[in-house]
């Protein structure tokens, strides 16, 4: 080992685990010189949290405490907070390097802590994840296609694969939290881990480990925890990264929009007319624009949100481009030809109209006509929005703190 090794915070997280929280105790503790030799970590610190249980876990856990007083320590809620809140109490208390965690269940094997510290080390990860989806795993069936597929919907809206994003065992650096938190305090704190550490753009290795079928009742509910967790990683997408998801929506708007329009454009430029029956088309393809173009807009201002906060995260070449093509003077310039050529479709029908009270004009100039003021109204809306967005960052970016305030402010100012 190096001379002076990190040292290693294991949490075990318990909610009325009796049955269990025994044998993963005493497992932990067999396991620690091979944790020391093969993940080369110093003192290892096992921290128990039992989260409002009603049953015997407190008491089994403090058996240990009592006969292991230097490696293990027990925190107890008088409530149940959630898995989440007891794994960041636990760091909290827990004072290593690394910081882990395993289920209290009896699935995962405390050894396996080795060679996810090893990997920490090897490749320079912030992040080690134990991958419970190989040949060796137990796991059930609903849980394992309901893994696939936030694992695909997480890489899908990320960019970056990882394939089990709720594994209940992992090892992280301490500070890496800084990046992370804050994080859920129930079962869907892993999957939001996960997806933060992927859009954060911090460093994620998995390692296969072998799962086994775990001891007593499970806590996690298929239906309701997994709408949790799909809800933890649009959450992490939203907030770190909240252009991509209306960037996603715009393009699948683009997309239909082309497609159902491509049989009356090719109709129009053949004969020169438009038949009636496409008017249903026409009307499609106006929502579908309008909608393209609200979306487009909603990315825009939350990607200029996020940066208000001023958290840090680069913007892609192609979105950044597509910002400064969009910026407030040839949004101005857009909205005003929008403007200018639905006045120019409909005057026609106008003139008739205050001449003779009835109106000719054919349908298909009226809808494109006012998709037109609908998208110099967004327009408007954007650059007012985008607007008000700058203030507040320059006031942020300018704003006195109150000590300077009472130096600088006269005692009369109002502002006081």
């Amino acid at each position: 080992m190096n001379a002076n090794p990190p040292s290693l915070t294991i949490v075990i997280p318990a909610l009325n685990e009796e049955e269990a929280i025994g044998n993963t105790i005493a497992r932990t503790l067999a396991a620690i010189p091979e944790i020391q030799e093969t993940g080369r970590v110093g003192d290892v610190t096992i921290i128990v949290v039992s989260d409002g249980s009603t049953d015997r876990t407190a008491e089994i856990a403090g058996e240990f405490v009592e006969r292991h007083p230097d490696t293990i320590r027990l925190v107890t809620f008088e409530r149940n907070r959630g898995y989440g809140a007891a794994i960041t109490e636990g760091f909290r208390v827990g004072g290593g390097d690394l910081l882990s965690f395993l289920d209290a269940d009896g699935t995962c094997d405390p050894r396996f802590f080795g060679p996810l510290c090893a990997a920490v080390h090897q490749q320079q990860a912030d992040v080690a994840l134990g991958n419970r989806m190989g040949p060796d795993s137990q796991m059930p069936a609903v849980r394992r296609v309901g893994n696939h597929l936030f694992a695909f919907l997480l890489g899908f809206l990320s960019n970056q694969s990882v394939s089990d994003t709720a594994s209940g065992m992992r090892v992280v650096r301490r500070q890496a939290l800084a990046w992370l938190y804050p994080l859920p305090q129930g079962l869907d704190y892993t999957p939001a881990m996960s997806a933060r550490a992927i859009i954060q753009g911090l460093r994620i290795v998995e390692v296969p480990m072998a799962y086994s079928e775990r001891v007593g009742e499970s806590k996690l509910r298929a239906i309701r925890d997994g709408f949790r967790f799909l809800r933890a990683i649009f959450d992490a997408v939203l907030f770190f990264n909240p252009a991509r998801l209306f960037l996603l929506g715009f393009s699948i708007c683009v997309l239909l929009f082309l497609g159902l329009a491509l049989s009356p454009t090719e109709f129009y430029l053949r004969y020169g007319r438009l038949e009636e029956w496409m008017i249903y088309r026409f009307e499609a393809c106006f929502l579908l624009s309008a909608a393209a173009s609200l979306l487009l807009s909603a990315a825009i201002i939350a990607d200029d949100l996020f940066f208000l906060s001023g958290s840090p995260r680069k913007t892609s070449f192609w979105f950044g481009w597509l910002k400064k093509m969009l910026s407030q003077r040839k949004l101005l310039a857009l909205a005003g030809g929008a403007v200018a050529g639905s006045l120019v479709l409909v005057w026609p029908g106008l003139a008739e109209y205050a001449g003779t009270a009835h109106v000719n004009l054919h349908w298909s100039r009226v809808i494109v006509a006012a998709f037109g003021l609908l998208l110099a109204l967004q327009c408007i809306i954007t650059i007012s929005l985008r607007r008000i967005v700058r203030l507040w960052r320059h006031y942020l970016e300018n704003a006195l703190t109150p000590a300077s305030a009472a130096v600088s402010q006269p005692a009369e100012s109002p502002l006081a």
